[in-house]
């Protein structure tokens, strides 16, 4: 590793450049030290989308992450008849309208489309399809069909579990009891409450085994409550009663999972790296990085400000269960592989149904730059080794592009394939990344 010497670059937000499916990962030479803003959580983004979308009078939305998997949220709640239009300084305005039909709803490759929307069709008037990209219908989503089903819902999926599928709404839901197998995604369970209140006896979801990413319904009973929704959780169930979702104008954090490549970066050269605006307090999954960057050998300071990350000589391996924030997964990987001393991630089997089996995926691309990888059925073994540059792909996952960035730090020669997948959550990714390490978005000079 490099040993620091520091002089803050300020890396904001920029205008989108066309990145090339092909990007060479900008190399750091000497240790960075930067402070980075970035967008708006997709995860609080969509949930406010959905929650406006119901409410009782028009919601402004401040900061949202404005990217694929947020607009297609916006287009779908607009195709069944929501107004959403812009307002000043990157503002949404959702105005609830009578939900309608017919509709066709794209989800592209986003999990909060494909599982939260569903239920919010059940009450629209209509017919509602859903279809998206060859991958979406691979992803998990039978346990929430058959909920709505139980529930009230026409659905017609022709026996897939799957998309594509049609939602026949009547205008109500009867909602109730129900026992739903989230082992593959809390989404499942998360659609159901973000609606529930809406449903004409409410629900009251039970579920069927160990559900990931458990903050995620933290995130889900901190937004109904702070609308006034009546919600009673208690640990494998959870009771929303039904009643009025109220309107409220809220403003989304920034996106802590997006962050993790960033604060990773001060760790992969030794440098430091300051997140502006990371929350004191959070019910984001990503706000378990800190206590992961430390047992990798960072100092972590969170303040008023934000969170600053500062880089040793090394970086220690880890053994860690990763259950309650898998999206961390591929970052810590990456800098897995630049440690001195091998890390073993469990707790993980569910981001094999992400937008592509994670698991897998790292485990070649990984492998291939030189590094021992190991699959296990929930998570990864990783033992370091000498390391060399190639083309490494991200099979459509903006994660794993984030994760090649990091390596690509202290690799050279790290080549990202089909690097535009990354606007899935933030479009200007590259151009931010190449700022903070001092080159232009083509990683090849200085900016």
């Amino acid at each position: 590793m490099r040993g620091a010497a520091y002089g803050t670059l300020i890396v904001m937000p920029a205008e989108t450049l066309a990145v090339s499916d092909q990007w060479p990962a900008p190399y750091a030479a000497a240790p960075i030290d930067a402070q980075v803003s970035v967008p708006g959580s997709k995860s609080m983004t969509n949930r406010a989308l959905i929650l406006a979308a119901i409410a009782d009078g028009p919601s402004r939305i401040e900061v949202p992450l404005r990217a694929r998997d947020t607009t297609l949220m916006v287009q779908a709640l607009r195709a069944m008849g929501t107004e959403i239009t812009d307002g000043t300084g990157g503002s949404w305005i959702v105005t609830p309208q009578h939900l309608r039909g017919p509709a066709e709803v794209d989800c592209g490759l986003a999990g909060t489309v494909l599982r939260f929307v569903p239920p919010v069709a059940a009450l629209a008037r209509g017919a509602i399809r859903f279809d998206g990209d060859a991958r979406i219908r691979e992803r998990p989503n039978a346990p929430l069909l058959a909920a709505l089903r139980q529930l009230g819902a026409d659905i017609e999926d022709e026996g897939r579990g799957a998309a594509p599928f049609v939602v026949r709404g009547a205008g109500r839901l009867a909602g109730g009891a129900v026992t739903v197998d989230a082992t593959g995604s809390s989404q499942l369970i998360s659609g159901l409450l973000l609606a529930a209140a809406r449903f004409e006896r409410g629900v009251e979801v039970i579920a069927g085994g160990p559900v990931p990413s458990a903050p995620y319904l933290e995130m889900n009973i901190a937004m109904l409550r702070e609308r006034g929704v009546d919600i009673e959780p208690e640990p494998g169930r959870w009771k929303v009663l039904p009643g009025t979702v109220r309107a409220l104008d809220a403003r989304i954090e920034p996106d802590l999972n997006t962050a993790a490549p960033f604060a990773a970066a001060a760790l992969a050269t030794g440098g430091r790296v300051t997140i502006l605006g990371w929350p004191l307090t959070t019910t984001q999954p990503g706000g378990h990085l800190p206590e992961m960057l430390s047992a990798m050998g960072a100092h972590c300071r969170l303040s008023s400000g934000g969170l600053t990350v500062t880089g040793g000589s090394t970086i220690s391996g880890i053994d860690a269960d990763l259950g309650a924030a898998g999206e961390l997964v591929p970052v810590l990987a990456a800098l897995a592989v630049l440690a001195d001393s091998p890390s073993r991630f469990t707790g993980v089997a569910h981001i094999r149904g992400h937008e592509t089996d994670r698991i897998a995926a790292l485990a070649t691309e990984l492998s291939a730059c030189g590094a021992a990888v190991e699959e296990l059925p929930d998570g990864l073994v990783i033992k370091p080794r000498p390391l060399h540059g190639r083309s490494f792909s991200t099979y459509d996952d903006h994660r794993l592009v984030m994760a090649a960035a990091v390596l690509g730090l202290a690799v050279e020669g790290i080549g990202i394939g089909g690097a535009s997948t990354v606007a899935k959550t933030m479009p200007d990714f590259p151009q931010r990344w190449a700022e903070m390490v001092g080159q232009d978005a083509s990683g090849g000079g200085e900016a």
